[in-house]
Parts: C-alpha cells; sequence; structure tokens
C-alpha cells in the first residue's frame, strides 16, 4: 500500500477532490494548513498560529494499492497545477499495514 500526501491551493482542491472520486479513490483525509516553502504568494500573510509567514495550502491524504498510486499523483498533478509557482507538493510513503479500530482487522487484505 501507499500513502499520498499532497498540499495543493484552496482554489484547486474541489477540482482535484472531484476527480479522484470520479476514478474511484473515494476514502481521503482533507486538513487545512499553512506552508513555509521556498515561495512566498502575493497574499502571503504573519501567521495568527505560528509566527511565521504562510501560504495557505490543503493537505489532503489517501492510501491506495501500489498499483493504483501512478494514477492518483496524475490525477492530482493534472487538476493541481495552476502553472503559478507554489502550486504544492506531493509526498509518496509506503505503508506497511493498516488496522481498523472497531474490529483489530488487519486492511492488508482487503482493497482499499
Amino acid at each position: 500500500m501507499k500513502e499520498i500526501k499532497a498540499f495543493i491551493k484552496p482554489n484547486r482542491i474541489q477540482r482535484v477532490i472531484e476527480a479522484l472520486s470520479d476514478n474511484g479513490f473515494e476514502s481521503m483525509t482533507l486538513s487545512q494548513a499553512e506552508g513555509t516553502g521556498a515561495f512566498k504568494s502575493k497574499g502571503a500573510r504573519p501567521s495568527l498560529d505560528f509566527r511565521i509567514t504562510d501560504s495557505p495550502v490543503v493537505k489532503l491524504e489517501l492510501v491506495c494499492q501500489n498499483e493504483e498510486a501512478q494514477a492518483a499523483i496524475e490525477i492530482i498533478l493534472k487538476n493541481g497545477k495552476t502553472g503559478e509557482p507554489g502550486d504544492g507538493i506531493i509526498y509518496i510513503a509506503n505503508i506497511e499495514d493498516a488496522f481498523q479500530i472497531k474490529t483489530g482487522d488487519s486492511l492488508k487484505r482487503y482493497d482499499l
């Protein structure tokens, strides 16, 4: 299994979510976040929470089978890209296993 974390501009997130859902990636987690990368957007402002200059982003997280990861990455790239600096970044990590809290069952044997 692979975990995909993508940091996407808020104005592109709806498009990314819809495209992922249309292609069978329905389970994902979204979080509001602040980026502190090299790019500083025109609208960057001092963060009230962290006392640094921020750039608003949405963190999208999803877990999928290894063979599905490339398709998810391509969907995120296509729909998250604006062509402007600071579009975001995608991280990929291997997931050894996952467990349902309710039952304790390993999700390794299920299709995610």
